[in-house]
């Protein structure tokens, strides 16, 4: 005999989340796992003692860490899928009728709390996970990517030289579309001065010349409204620090780098940092050395290895990692093999020696002139 389903709205009706999210879902292990009622106590500080009731700190960091594991960066969004999945529901602690707190809620609080606070949850997320043995510190993988910063480019502003303003934008009026301007500018004083010497202002007028007439051949594109910026000429007055970074293949944005540390055991993040979109990946890695190490010094691990890509290699870098003690797999820039072709190393001189038994000497460091970003 042939079914049917009718569906009758109930006026009551009883459900427990618990019976409906299966004994092995992630969330529910999640939620027996992971105590954050230390919130409590290093977010009381931010908060007034009368007015209305904030949404709960735990709650709020729930959020935040579904928001990472679903890939989700809109708050708007955030919320939207948190009411769609029971399982979600119950690791947050709401019941199916309640409602979850306002998108516009999530984005004042993340800016209430400073970046100490983040970082003791991430410390203390850290310790956890060491307690559970997913972490070994014996090899750190360590890579980065660009952030995408919350502002456009055609919100850039032209920098200026401290003195000669006037005349200095006669001359590099074209390299900026100044017709559209933010309410408010964030920048210093210090960030709205330029920093590109002559030459590089002159190598600038070329490249931009070039890069206009090739946008312009683009099918769809307005005639004459192509420019080439660069970091040492605009800045972005609603972000100061988002820079601007490209990347073989996409598109030049304004972003930010976030550095990623990375524990091979159980990939554990074992660090996290932001940094500047125009820095190179090799300026940061003894910065992010450090940091790694003094977070698994204090849980008492000891860390052997360190992995990264060719970014990250220079002299200066190796250098440093030996003088730590940390083995380092970092492969160096261009062909280099090792050594000079048909010469010994002498490590008792520390110095090569050719065929003739000639010394060669180290003389200096020859530093090329840096890429315009």
């Amino acid at each position: 005999m042939q079914g049917k389903k009718y569906y009758q709205p109930k006026l009551f009706k009883q459900v427990e989340l618990s019976d409906r999210i299966p004994q092995n879902n992630f969330y529910r292990t999640l939620k027996e796992n992971l105590d954050l009622r230390f919130l409590y106590k290093i977010t009381h500080p931010y908060y007034g003692s009368c007015g209305q009731k904030s949404v709960d700190p735990v709650v709020f960091f729930k959020l935040c860490l579904i928001s990472y594991l679903e890939n989700i960066i809109s708050d708007r969004k955030l919320i939207e899928h948190c009411n769609m999945r029971l399982d979600i529901l119950y690791f947050l602690e709401y019941d199916i009728d309640e409602e979850l707190p306002w998108h516009s809620t999530i984005s004042r609080t993340r800016n209430l709390f400073p970046e100490e606070v983040f970082e003791q949850v991430f410390n203390k997320v850290f310790d956890l996970c060491v307690a559970k043995g997913m972490v070994s510190g014996h090899t750190q993988v360590v890579d980065s990517a660009p952030v995408k910063a919350n502002a456009s480019m055609e919100s850039l502003e032209l920098k200026v030289p401290a003195e000669e303003m006037e005349e200095h934008l006669r001359k590099v009026r074209y390299m900026s579309s100044a017709d559209r301007k933010p309410k408010i500018n964030k920048a210093s004083q210090e960030q709205q001065q330029i920093s590109a010497s002559s030459t590089e202002l002159k190598e600038l007028k070329s490249r931009n010349k070039k890069w206009s007439k090739e946008q312009d051949q683009r099918p769809g594109a307005r005639r004459n409204n192509a420019r080439y910026t660069s970091n040492k000429t605009h800045y972005s007055p609603t972000d100061p620090d988002a820079r601007i970074s490209v990347k073989p293949g996409k598109a030049r944005k304004l972003n930010y780098n976030a550095q990623l540390t990375v524990d091979s055991a159980h990939h554990v993040i074992s660090d996290i940092m932001a940094d500047f979109a125009d820095k190179k990946d090799n300026q940061s890695l003894e910065q992010i050395t450090r940091r790694v190490k003094l977070r698994l010094h204090k849980s008492g691990i000891l860390w052997h290895n360190l992995l990264a890509d060719t970014g990250y290699s220079s002299g200066e870098n190796y250098a440093f990692l030996e003088r730590e003690g940390i083995r380092s797999f970092i492969p160096p820039h261009g062909t280099y093999k090792g050594k000079p072709k048909g010469l010994t190393y002498k490590e008792q001189g520390n110095y090569y020696q050719c065929r003739n038994n000639k010394k060669l000497v180290f003389k200096g460091i020859k530093k090329m002139q840096k890429e315009l970003k």
